[in-house]
C-alpha cells in the first residue's frame, strides 16, 4: 500500500469528491435526456442538449487553462462543482412548475458547459500534483476505476430515481454536488503549480495560446488526441440511448440507464485488467486496434435489437474506448511540464469536449436527417476510416512502441511560449519545424 496512490490522503479526498461528482452527472445524464425527449419525441433535441453544453466550454476553455496555471486549481473545481449544484437546483425547480419545452434546459445545460470548461483542464492539471511521479501511473489508473465505477452507478441510480420523478433525481444530484465541492475544498496541497514561473507570466494572447502551440509541436501528443476527437465524434451514437431504449428497444427508464452504464461496465474491467497488466508495449499499436474495434462495437449497436446484444456491444464500446483514453491521458501529462499543464489540459478538454458534446449533435442532426439506425452505422463506419487515415497522417504514433517515461526519455524543453524546442523527445516525436 505504500507506493499505492490511495495511500495519499489528499488524493483519497480527491478521487471520493471526483466520484461523487460523477455519480451525480451521470444521473443528470439520464434523467435530462429522458425528459427531454418525452418532452418533444424529436431526436435532434437531444444533440442539442451537447451542443448546448459545447458553445459556452469552446469559448471559455482555453482562458480555463491560463486560470489553472495562475491560480488556486482546487477551489476552481470546487467552484464549478458548485456552479453545477445550482444548475441542478434550476432543474429541480422546473420539474416541480412543469416542463412544455426543452429551452430552459438547453440554458441550464449552457451553465453546466461553463462549469465543464474550468473543471476539466483544472481537474487534469491538479491529479499530477497529489501524488508523487512514481505513483502518478498508479493514480490515473485508479481514478479512471473510480470515474467507470461512477458512470456505472450513476446511469442506473438515475433510472431508478426517475421512477419517482425527475425531481427526485436533481434534488440528489444537487445534494451530491454539494458534498463534491466540500471534498474538494478541503485539500490540504496540490492546488498551485509548484513552479514559481506561471504565476509571474503575463497575461496575453501568446501565453493562453501557449497550450496549443505545444500540442502542435509534438506530433504523438497531438495524433492522440486528434484521433480520439474524431472517434468519438463519429462513433458518439450513446446520445441516441433514449430513442433506442424508448422506441426500438422498449425497455423504459430502467433500461436507459442500463444502458447507460454498460459502456462504464466494459470501461471498468478494462481499466481492472490494466491495472494488473498495465500495457508496456506496442502502444501505438493497442490505441488505433482500440479506435477500431469502438467503431465495430458501434456497428453492431446499431444493427442489434436484442436488448443483451446492445448490452455486449455496448461494454466492448467501452473497454475500448478506455484504452485509448488511458493511453492518451498518459502521453499528454508524461509530456507536458507543469507550468503550462493547465493550458495543454485545456486543449486537450477542447478535443474531448468536442468528441462528446459536438458528437451528441452529430448524432442527433444525423438521426433527424437520415434515421436513427443509419447514423449509427454510418458513424461506425466513420470511425473505423479515421483509424485507417490516422495511420498514415501520424505514423510515429502508430509506430510508438513504449510511453516515453518507459522508453527511458523525458520531456521536451518549452520555451515560455509552450513551444518545444529542438531536442526531440522519447517515443520518436518530432521536432517542430
Amino acid at each position: 500500500m505504500a507506493n499505492h496512490a490511495l495511500s495519499v490522503p489528499d488524493f483519497r479526498r480527491y478521487v471520493a469528491g471526483r466520484f461523487l461528482g460523477s455519480i451525480a452527472v451521470e444521473m443528470q445524464t439520464v434523467a435530462v435526456g429522458w425528459q427531454v425527449y418525452a418532452t418533444t419525441h424529436n431526436p435532434l433535441d437531444l444533440g442539442l442538449i451537447g451542443l448546448s453544453q459545447f458553445l459556452p466550454f469552446l469559448l471559455l476553455v482555453l482562458p480555463a487553462g491560463q486560470a489553472a496555471d495562475r491560480l488556486d486549481r482546487r477551489r476552481i473545481v470546487a467552484g464549478c462543482y458548485a456552479l453545477e449544484a445550482i444548475a441542478a437546483a434550476a432543474l429541480l425547480t422546473f420539474s416541480v412548475v412543469g416542463l412544455r419545452s426543452a429551452a430552459p434546459v438547453f440554458a441550464v445545460m449552457a451553465l453546466f458547459g461553463v462549469a465543464r470548461a474550468f473543471s476539466m483542464p483544472t481537474s487534469q492539471a491538479l491529479l499530477p500534483n497529489l501524488v508523487p511521479p512514481p505513483m502518478f501511473a498508479n493514480a490515473v489508473a485508479v481514478h479512471s476505476s473510480a470515474g467507470q465505477v461512477a458512470t456505472i452507478a450513476g446511469p442506473a441510480i438515475g433510472g431508478l430515481l426517475f421512477l419517482a420523478g425527475a425531481g427526485v433525481v436533481y434534488a440528489t444530484v444537487l445534494a451530491l454536488l454539494a458534498v463534491a465541492a466540500v471534498l474538494i475544498v478541503g485539500l490540504g496541497g496540490g492546488g498551485r503549480s509548484p513552479s514559481p514561473r506561471a504565476p509571474t507570466e503575463p497575461i496575453h494572447l501568446g501565453t493562453l495560446l501557449s497550450g496549443v502551440r505545444f500540442v502542435r509541436s509534438q506530433p504523438i501528443v497531438l495524433g492522440s488526441i486528434s484521433l480520439d476527437l474524431f472517434a468519438v465524434l463519429f462513433g458518439g451514437a450513446t446520445a441516441l440511448l433514449p430513442v433506442f431504449a424508448s422506441d426500438l428497444l422498449r425497455v423504459g427508464p430502467i433500461g436507459l440507464g442500463v444502458l447507460r452504464a454498460s459502456p462504464a461496465v466494459g470501461a471498468a474491467l478494462c481499466a481492472a485488467v490494466m491495472s494488473a497488466q498495465p500495457i508496456r508495449d506496442q502502444v501505438g499499436r493497442w490505441m488505433f486496434g482500440a479506435v477500431a474495434a469502438f467503431g465495430l462495437a458501434t456497428l453492431v449497436f446499431g444493427v442489434s435489437r436484442s436488448f443483451p446484444m446492445t448490452l455486449l456491444a455496448l461494454i466492448v464500446l467501452g473497454a475500448a474506448d478506455m484504452v485509448s483514453v488511458f493511453i492518451r491521458h498518459l502521453l499528454v501529462q508524461l509530456e507536458t511540464p507543469d507550468p503550462i499543464r493547465g493550458r495543454v489540459s485545456a486543449v486537450n478538454a477542447v478535443f474531448i469536449g468536442a468528441s462528446n458534446e459536438l458528437g451528441e449533435f452529430e448524432s442527433g442532426v444525423a438521426a433527424a436527417w437520415l434515421g436513427v439506425v443509419p447514423a449509427v452505422l454510418v458513424g461506425g463506419v466513420a470511425t473505423i476510416a479515421v483509424a485507417v487515415i490516422w495511420t498514415r497522417l501520424f505514423p510515429g504514433l502508430w509506430s510508438l512502441r513504449r510511453f516515453p517515461q518507459a522508453a527511458g526519455g523525458g520531456r521536451p524543453p518549452v520555451d515560455e511560449t509552450g513551444a518545444a524546442q529542438r531536442t526531440g523527445s522519447a517515443g520518436g516525436v518530432e521536432s517542430p519545424p
